[in-house]
């Protein structure tokens, strides 16, 4: 039991059963911290990530449930089953006006200390600023991607009109909030340079459970069978949403050089999303690509396992706008890491010394790539083992949360509105 324990109220749009992404760690964390002893309520949304889809058992309006300690209000939400730039805008809208009342209220009775927002959805966090104000509570925003910048970076919403406006309406939130994080040093420099001091941002990594996944000896397991690949292959694995923001088309030219090439190298695609059906369709004539829905938490090892060597695809407008969580699952499996990432740019920086970092959308360099790394033993074996060294040094939950909860003790002891008089170390 924490020496104080305090009350955490927390809007967010993703929580479990979804697994993959940000519900991941956003109920890793409440998690963990109601096990610490701390009270925490949260207001997301039903389940339907990354399929787009929501379970028949969650439909409906609103509903409450207790889930592993913490309790959870779920907001109806408009979820679309094409998502594009327009309804996506719709989506986030849908829960920021559904999740008002309910953070409100929770606020009024549940009287918490801290209020905690995740962003996505950056929609959601007025209802978390004026949950905070009304019951005096101090306000934390983590910021899991730049969701403004990548939506026009990334051409899911255009025009510099909207974009001047919907800056300045990022700016205006941003500085309601009386502590930022973010999961990058990177990303942390770009919030600076939204206008936000140095004593208010934070960098708060994502994690991975150092003990949940683990280095196999061999990529030997029981899905090289199922799948039928080869003993003498090496698999290139992808595992994660399949959407726009990854830029995964690049995976079905690199399987065509690859087959070209006729290399022992079988590409595993993993995952569910709006571009597995392209994927699928792009690849339907390839020998060498093999395709898996979402696997159960409990396989999530061994399926990390069945790669020789993992692939980060990245669109290059998402540079340093976000950092895939994925990187951290798969450094701790104790595998080298072939991504697309710029020089010096965030994603660039982590894998160094890891894997090989390859110009975005450029599949001759990522083919390349991935073939230096399947002749050329050594290497891969040192890369592996600087990975896995990499996650336990860098990436390890319990360091990221002790930091994480230890930031949340100064917040509470702060009069509202204060900072700290230096700046505050970067939790992980």
């Amino acid at each position: 039991m924490p020496s104080k324990a305090l009350k955490i109220l927390v809007v967010g749009l993703n929580y479990a059963p979804d697994f993959i992404g940000i519900p991941k760690y956003t109920t890793e964390l409440c998690e963990e911290l109601a096990r610490r002893g701390h009270e925490l309520n949260v207001v997301t949304a039903p389940p339907y990530y990354p399929s787009w889809t929501i379970p028949a058992a969650y439909r409906g309006l609103w509903r409450s449930e207790r889930l592993n300690g913490v309790q959870l209000t779920r907001a109806p939400l408009y979820v679309p089953k094409k998502p594009n730039g327009l309804t996506r805008l719709l989506h986030h809208l849908s829960f920021a006006v559904t999740s008002l009342p309910s953070a409100v209220l929770n606020a009024m009775t549940k009287r918490p200390d801290i209020v905690l927002a995740v962003a996505p959805s950056l929609m959601s966090a007025p209802a978390a600023l004026l949950a905070a104000k009304l019951s005096g509570a101090r306000s934390w925003l983590h910021i899991q991607d730049f969701e403004v910048d990548a939506a026009f970076e990334l051409g899911m919403l255009r025009g510099d009109t909207a974009r001047r406006w919907a800056e300045r309406l990022e700016r205006s939130l941003l500085a309601g909030f009386d502590r930022i994080s973010t999961i990058s040093e990177s990303m942390r420099r770009l919030l600076i340079r939204k206008g936000i001091s140095e004593d208010v941002a934070l960098e708060v990594r994502n994690w991975v459970d150092v003990d949940a996944v683990t280095a196999w000896p061999s990529s030997n397991t029981s899905y090289r069978a199922a799948l039928g690949i080869p003993i003498d292959h090496i698999v290139a694995l992808y595992s994660g949403n399949m959407a726009g923001k990854q830029g995964l088309e690049v995976l079905a030219e690199v399987a065509a050089l690859l087959e070209a090439r006729s290399t022992k190298v079988t590409l595993l695609l993993c995952g569910q999303g709006p571009l597995k059906g392209v994927l699928e369709a792009a690849c339907a004539e390839r020998g060498n690509v093999r395709f898996l829905d979402l696997q159960p938490t409990e396989m999530f090892s061994e399926l990390l396992a069945t790669a020789d060597i993992h692939l980060l695809p990245q669109r290059a407008e998402a540079a340093d706008l976000v950092l895939p969580s994925k990187l951290t699952g798969m450094l701790a499996s104790g595998r080298p890491v072939v991504a697309m990432a710029g020089a010096g740019t965030g994603l660039a920086i982590e894998v160094e010394g890891c894997g090989l970092a390859v110009a975005p959308g450029d599949a001759i360099a990522m083919t390349d790539a991935i073939l230096r790394l399947a002749t050329e033993e050594t290497l891969r074996r040192d890369f592996a083992v600087a990975a896995r060294a990499r996650a336990e040094q860098r990436w390890r939950r319990s360091s990221v949360i002790d930091g994480l909860e230890a930031e949340l003790f100064k917040l509470s002891h702060l009069a509202r509105g204060a900072v700290s008089p230096s700046p505050a170390p970067r939790a992980g």
